[in-house]
């Protein structure tokens, strides 16, 4: 998955030489080795992610120093290299995060797609940086470089969350920078919220988000016992605090697709993602729906809404040997299937 080197690599490599004089602190849009790269050619990097499935991934490579999380841990870093992510807010929220580790003078190299919003590095940069400079253009990828001028204040998490009501079910969504219905509760997840009608039992929320589904189906069905799965650190850490800030009780963890969650479930209910990047990504619902039914237990259910184009009662019926529509709108479906 993350073998090849992504365009925004390859360009990097022609710039090993630059980015390899100090040991950069690397985070972002991360989706292939370019820290093996950076090690070969000069001092090993240090890597923060928040995708629970690239620290996987590089941890069987070995790699050493990366962190998985919400925000990096306190130890000083000699520079920075941001591989810009999908959402220009993230960017922002990472920056906070990252450049407080370094100190006045060191480097803070931006990458990405041209496409991607790698063109607002010179805005993203201005309060910390007094000049930003292209150092390279190709592949469709630029490299923008500056020297960090203006220490930031310290990062406060706290600080980025936002939130909004949910009036309906009377909550208060807590959310983070590029987390999945950040601003607003969806329309996909309000169908599928009103078509699930009783539910009891052991429940899983896949691909949790802001923790709008596990909070309002809590809200609705007291007495639930939920557990909500994602692998974006920053959803997690929606989801904690949604939990918390409505007094609900449910286990929040990290999960690429079923493979960190034990035991079998009476429903297991998801607004899955079919986005990564800037590409259009199927795998990991592909896989929900090919093995969700050895994690359900006799009679549970799968539950899920999904764009009308997506062709998943198909692969639903294989799974399951039938696959039941209950609900649909002009952009959306709901499924369901029993075991």
């Amino acid at each position: 998955m993350f073998e090849a080197l992504t365009p925004v690599s390859e360009m990097l490599a022609r710039n090993l030489d630059t980015l390899s004089r100090q040991p950069l602190l690397v985070c972002g849009l991360l989706e292939d080795n370019l820290p093996g790269l950076l090690a070969e050619a000069g001092p090993a990097p240090r890597v923060f992610t928040t995708d629970f499935r690239y620290f996987q991934w590089q941890q069987g490579q070995g790699l050493a120093d990366i962190e998985f999380g919400a925000s990096p841990g306190a130890r000083p870093a000699a520079g920075l290299l941001l591989l810009m992510p999908k959402a220009k807010a993230e960017a922002e929220y990472l920056l906070a995060a990252c450049l407080p580790l370094l100190a006045v003078g060191a480097p803070v190299f931006i990458a990405g797609d041209n496409k991607g919003g790698v063109k607002a590095a010179p805005k993203l940069l201005a309060p910390y940086c007094g000049q930003v400079n292209k150092l390279d253009s190709a592949r469709r990828a630029s490299l923008y470089q500056a020297e960090l001028t203006t220490l930031p204040s310290p990062f406060i998490l706290a600080d980025w969350v936002n939130r909004y009501a949910m009036e309906e079910e009377q909550l208060q969504i807590c959310t983070l920078p590029g987390v999945f219905s950040a601003g607003h509760l969806d329309s996909g997840s309000r169908l599928l919220l009103n078509s699930i009608t009783t539910l009891k039992g052991r429940v899983l929320d896949f691909g949790c988000g802001a923790g709008v589904i596990g909070a309002s189906l809590l809200k609705r069905h007291p007495g639930l016992e939920l557990e909500c799965i994602d692998i974006n650190a920053l959803a997690l850490e929606a989801s904690r605090l949604t939990l918390a800030e409505n007094r609900l009780e449910g286990r929040v963890y990290a999960s690429d697709g079923l493979s960190q969650v034990n035991g079998k479930f009476d429903h297991i209910i998801s607004n899955p993602p079919f986005h990564a990047g800037l590409k259009t990504f199927y795998h990991t619902t592909e896989t929900l729906l090919s093995s969700a039914v050895d994690y359900l237990k006799p009679g549970g259910s799968l539950i899920l809404v999904a764009n009308a184009f997506l062709p998943y009662p198909e692969l639903i019926e294989k799974s399951f040997g039938h696959c039941d529509t209950l609900a649909a709108n002009g952009k959306f479906k709901i499924y369901r299937a029993s075991r």
